[in-house]
C-alpha cells in the first residue's frame, strides 16, 4: 500500500462537496441511523402537533356560523362547547409537539454522538501525511463546529420544517374545503416564489459552503497563533500575526455577510409575496361574502389559514439558513469520513506476532510525500535482533523517514519492511504497537500530571487510562536514573506539566517522553535523537539508562550527534535517500568515505 494512492484531501473531499442537499442529507443520515430511530412515532405525534393548528380556523368556522350566528340567535351552549372542545384540542396538540421535540432531541444527540465519536476516530485513523496536509485548526472544526451546525439544525431547523410541510398541507385541504377560488389565489401567489427558490438555494448553500471552510481556515490560524505565541513574540511578529489574524476573520465575516444578504432577499421575498396575498385573500374573500359564496365564519377562518399558510413561508429563511448551513457542515465531516485510511489495520486477520527479540529489515524501500519529490530510493537494510543502530545523515537525507516506516506512521510506496520477516502491513496494529515505540526529536506531553505522562505507556487490557499510581512509573523513573530529578520538581510525580506541556522545559519534556517509552518496555526502540534537547549532565544519566534499556532490544536511533554514532553497534549513513554505508564506526572511519568526512568535521566542531 503506498501512502501516496490516497490523493490529496482536497480532491478526496471533492465528491463530499460536490452532493445535492437531499443526497447529503441521505448521505448523512447513513453514517448516523440513530437520527431516524423511532421516527415514525414522531411524525405521527407531529401531525398530531400540525392537525392542532388547524383546528382554530375551523373552531372559528363554526362558532361564527353555527353558534354566533345561528339562524334562532346565538347559541351559546354550543359555542361554549366548541371553545372548550378547542382548548382541550390545542393542549394535546402542545403535549405533543413538545414530546416530538424531546424525541428529536433524543435521538439527534445519540446520532451526533456517534458522528462526532466516528469522525474524530477517523480522523485519529489518518495517516500523519494526510493530518499534515489538512491544518490542524480546520480539521478540529469539522468533529465541533461543523458537527454543531448539523445539532442546531437537526434540533430545531427539523422540527420546524417538519411540522411547517404538515402544517401547509394540512391547511391548504380545509382552504379548499371552504372555497377552491380562495386557495387557487393562495397558490397562484406562491408559485413565482416556489420557482425562484430552487436557483437561490443552490446559491445560498454555496454561500454556506463557503462559510464552513472560512471558519475552519480561521480556526487553523488561531490554534497556529496560540501555539506559536512564543516565536510570536521572539521574532516581534505580533502586528504580522494579528494582521493574519484580522484577515482570517475578516474573511469569514464577509462570508457570512454574504450568506445572509442572500438569504434575506429569500426572507423578504418570502414576506412580500406573504402580504399581497393575504390582501387579496381579504379583498376577493369580501366581494364573494357579499355574493352569498363564502359565509361569514368560513372567511374568518380562512384568513386564519393563511396565517398558517404563510407563516411556514416567512419562517423559511430561518429554517433555510440553517438547512443550508447543517448541509455545509454535514459535507465537510461526510469529507472527513470519505478520506481514506492509507495505513490500513489488519486487525483480527493480521498475521500476530510474538515479543521478543526483533530483527527490522528494509527491502527494496522507496517511498515519497504526496506532491512531492521521492526522498528514500530502493533502500535495503538489516537490524539483527537486540542491535543498536544509529542512522546519520545530513538533514532531509531522509533518516527520520526510516524511522516513520519502521513505525508503521507511513507505508512505502514500493518495497516492504519486515518485522521478524513479517511485513508490517500484515501485523495487527495492537501487537505493531506493543512491539514498536517511537520517541520524537520533541516529546509531546498531555495536559495532567508527570506521574500520568509517564503512566501513558502502560498498556491496559481493555483500553481504560492506566493508574499513574502504579508502582511501575516510579520504577521507571528510578530506572532511568531520573529520580533526583522528579524529587526536585514541585509536586514531585505529581507535579502537573500544563497544557502540552509547556509547564516543563524542552528537556525535562523529553525527560517524561523517555520514562513512558521505558515503561511500554517495546522489542524496538525507535530514537528521533531523543536525547537532543536535555542538558549535558543529563545526557550522561539518559544514555547509561538507555544502555541498560536497549539491552535485548532492537534499538534505532536516528542520530545528530555522532557521539551516539560511536556507541553504537552498527551505523548507517544515509544520503540524499540511499543508504551509502553501513558498519561499525571504527571500520567507518578507517575507510574514508561519508561517514568519515562527517565524523572528522563533527570533531573539528567540538574541539
Amino acid at each position: 500500500m503506498s501512502a501516496t494512492t490516497s490523493g490529496t484531501p482536497d480532491h478526496r473531499m471533492a465528491s463530499a462537496s460536490t452532493l445535492g442537499i437531499l443526497a447529503t442529507l441521505r448521505r448523512g443520515l447513513e453514517v448516523s441511523p440513530q437520527m431516524l430511530r423511532g421516527w415514525r412515532v414522531t411524525l405521527l405525534l407531529a401531525v398530531l402537533a400540525a392537525l392542532g393548528k388547524v383546528l382554530v380556523p375551523l373552531v372559528v368556522q363554526q362558532t361564527v356560523d353555527t353558534g354566533i350566528l345561528a339562524p334562532g340567535g346565538p347559541d351559546v351552549p354550543r359555542v361554549l362547547t366548541l371553545t372548550g372542545a378547542a382548548a382541550v384540542g390545542l393542549l394535546a396538540a402542545a403535549v405533543c409537539s413538545a414530546y416530538v421535540n424531546v424525541r428529536l432531541f433524543r435521538s439527534s444527540e445519540d446520532g451526533l454522538l456517534a458522528l462526532r465519536t466516528r469522525a474524530f476516530r477517523h480522523v485519529h485513523d489518518l495517516s500523519v501525511l494526510t493530518q499534515h496536509t489538512e491544518r490542524r485548526g480546520s480539521l478540529v472544526s469539522r468533529v465541533t463546529s461543523d458537527v454543531d451546525t448539523i445539532s442546531l439544525f437537526v434540533q430545531w431547523g427539523g422540527i420546524m420544517l417538519l411540522v411547517s410541510v404538515l402544517q401547509i398541507v394540512a391547511a391548504s385541504a380545509l382552504m379548499a374545503l371552504y372555497s377552491w377560488q380562495l386557495t387557487l389565489v393562495v397558490w397562484l401567489g406562491f408559485i413565482p416564489l416556489l420557482l425562484v427558490l430552487p436557483p437561490l438555494q443552490r446559491r445560498v448553500n454555496a454561500r454556506y459552503s463557503a462559510v464552513r471552510e472560512r471558519y475552519g481556515a480561521m480556526l487553523g490560524t488561531v490554534s497556529e497563533s496560540v501555539v506559536g505565541a512564543e516565536t510570536i513574540r521572539a521574532y516581534g511578529a505580533a502586528d504580522r500575526t494579528q494582521r493574519r489574524l484580522d484577515a482570517a476573520i475578516t474573511a469569514t465575516r464577509s462570508a457570512m455577510v454574504r450568506a445572509q444578504n442572500l438569504v434575506s432577499v429569500v426572507f423578504s421575498s418570502g414576506v412580500l409575496v406573504s402580504n399581497v396575498v393575504l390582501a387579496l385573500v381579504v379583498v376577493i374573500g369580501t366581494f364573494l361574502g357579499v355574493r352569498g359564496d363564502v359565509s361569514v365564519g368560513r372567511l374568518l377562518a380562512f384568513l386564519f389559514l393563511v396565517q398558517l399558510f404563510t407563516g411556514p413561508v416567512q419562517m423559511a429563511t430561518e429554517i433555510l439558513n440553517e438547512l443550508q448551513n447543517a448541509v455545509a457542515g454535514w459535507r465537510r465531516v461526510l469529507g472527513v469520513l470519505e478520506t481514506p485510511v492509507a495505513v490500513q489495520d489488519p486487525g483480527p486477520d493480521g498475521v500476530p506476532s510474538a515479543r521478543g527479540p526483533a530483527t527490522v529489515e528494509l527491502r527494496d524501500v522507496a517511498f515519497a510525500y504526496p506532491e512531492g519529490r521521492r526522498v528514500l530510493h530502493d533502500v535495503d537494510l538489516e537490524v539483527p535482533a537486540g542491535a543498536s543502530v544509529a542512522v546519520v545523515g545530513a538533514t532531509g537525507s531522509g533518516k527520520t523517514t526510516i524511522a516513520r516506516l519502521v513505525a508503521r506512521l507511513v507505508d512505502p510506496e514500493h518495497g516492504r519492511v519486515l518485522l521478524d520477516g513479517t511485513d508490517l502491513r500484515d501485523i495487527p496494529a495492537t501487537d505493531l504497537r506493543a512491539r514498536v515505540v517511537l520517541v520524537p526529536q520533541e516529546g509531546f506531553l498531555f495536559e495532567g500530571t508527570v506521574a500520568e505522562n509517564v503512566a501513558y505507556g502502560l498498556r491496559t487490557p481493555d483500553g481504560t487510562a492506566p493508574d499513574p499510581a502504579d508502582a511501575r512509573v516510579r520504577d521507571a523513573v528510578e530506572a532511568l536514573g531520573l529520580g533526583p530529578w522528579v524529587d526536585e520538581l514541585a509536586a514531585g510525580l505529581d507535579t502537573d506539566v500544563g497544557q502540552r506541556g509547556e509547564s516543563l522545559s524542552a528537556g525535562e519534556r523529553q525527560l517524561v517522553a523517555l520514562a513512558r517509552a521505558y515503561l511500554a518496555d517495546p522489542d524496538v526502540l525507535l530514537l528521533d535523537e531523543a536525547t537532543s534537547a536535555v542538558d549535558p549532565a543529563t545526557e550522561v544519566r539518559l544514555v547509561r539508562a538507555l544502555e541498560e534499556l536497549s539491552t535485548g532490544r532492537t534499538t534505532l536511533t536516528i542520530a545528530h550527534r555522532l557521539s551516539t554514532a560511536e556507541a553504537a553497534d552498527l551505523v548507517v549513513v544515509v544520503d540524499a535517500g540511499r543508504v551509502v554505508e553501513t558498519g561499525h564506526h571504527a571500520e567507518l572511519v578507517a575507510t574514508g568515505g561519508t561517514y568519515a568526512a562527517m565524523h572528522a568535521a563533527w570533531v573539528a566542531q567540538t574541539r
